[in-house]
């Protein structure tokens, strides 16, 4: 095999990773605000409590172990949003903040920190106080009974999937109850356009698996189609695709690798939903699929640049 590298002057790409992570910042924005204006000041305080954490967190284990303080970056304000926005805005402030350690230290920094981690650190914590603490993980209690339509049961669980009288445009316009960042899929889409505009995330993974859960709903459930719509737009599929499944470090390089990644997911989160005890499973689809992410990898290698094919002979 030959490498053949070109002299200078090489191509520069102005999206560093603190310009991607400020643009993913930029792109929860908007579900944030919806999330706080529905609820109120619960969930402005679990965001920033979640927030702060993570920022801490990095920076102390920085500091600690001698590294370059790298905070700047915003990787560690993005996953404590995140995790902030897969929280309930009755989670309790200790809540908070034993999730944004967690993915900090546990799941980011103890693997090496950004780009060697295996899974999202927001969502491996999400999973961790899910499974420690349920019944503050599932609560949907909101302090904004009039952005809400009344005929929607908002003490259910922490997604609508049992609100069965939630319409399409409830659905949309986050009319009903739900995690703090979860309910209004319109300000998840905003974000999306954002984020593929920018050029800081491909379409392909959020598409295909939001499309997998659809059809996987349809031939799985044996629902109608607006059924099988309104179970896509319900609980945290929409976010999840758009600003979990899409994490560079946990997802597959190539396309095809990322077809495989997006459809496992929506079967899984399908099945759990279908034959599972927990209404949801966002989570654990995107989770099992970070798993595979490296066994995908490796049966779809990229195209190595620089190697030139040796011509075949006749």
């Amino acid at each position: 095999m030959s490498l053949r590298i070109s002299t200078a002057p090489h191509m520069h790409n102005p999206l560093t990773t603190q310009r991607l992570m400020q643009y993913v910042f930029i792109a929860l924005l908007p579900t944030a605000a919806v999330g706080v204006y529905a609820f109120g000041f619960p969930a402005l305080a679990v965001l920033l409590i979640s927030m702060a954490t993570a920022v801490l967190c990095e920076f102390l284990w920085q500091k600690i172990a001698k590294q370059p303080v790298r905070i700047n970056d915003f990787s560690a304000l993005v996953t404590g949003l995140i995790l902030g926005l897969n929280l309930p805005s009755t989670a309790p402030w200790w809540m908070a903040m034993i999730g944004s350690a967690f993915a900090i230290l546990i799941v980011k920094q103890l693997f090496g920190g950004l780009g060697d981690n295996f899974l999202n650190p927001a969502l491996a914590a999400r999973a961790v106080l899910l499974a420690s603490w349920p019944v503050h993980m599932t609560a949907s209690a909101y302090v904004n009974p009039t952005y809400f339509q009344a005929g929607v049961d908002a003490v259910a669980t922490a997604t609508p999937l049992a609100s069965k009288s939630a319409s399409i445009v409830q659905l949309l316009l986050g009319q009903v109850p739900g995690t703090i960042g979860e309910v209004c899929k319109a300000a998840i889409l905003a974000g999306f356009l954002f984020l593929v505009i920018t050029g800081t995330i491909s379409w392909r993974i959020p598409v295909i698996m939001t499309g997998s859960v659809f059809l996987f709903t349809l031939l799985i459930g044996g629902v109608t189609p607006e059924a099988a719509l309104i179970a896509t737009l319900s609980g945290g599929v929409l976010f999840g695709a758009v600003f979990m499944a899409t994490d560079y470090v946990t997802s597959p390089i190539t396309p095809w690798g990322q077809v495989i990644y997006a459809c496992g997911a929506g079967l899984i989160i399908v099945l759990i939903r279908q034959f599972g005890s927990y209404p949801e499973g966002v989570t654990y689809g995107i989770l099992l699929m970070n798993i595979a992410t490296p066994l995908i990898d490796r049966f779809l290698p990229r195209k190595i640049y620089g190697y030139k094919k040796e011509a075949k002979k006749a």
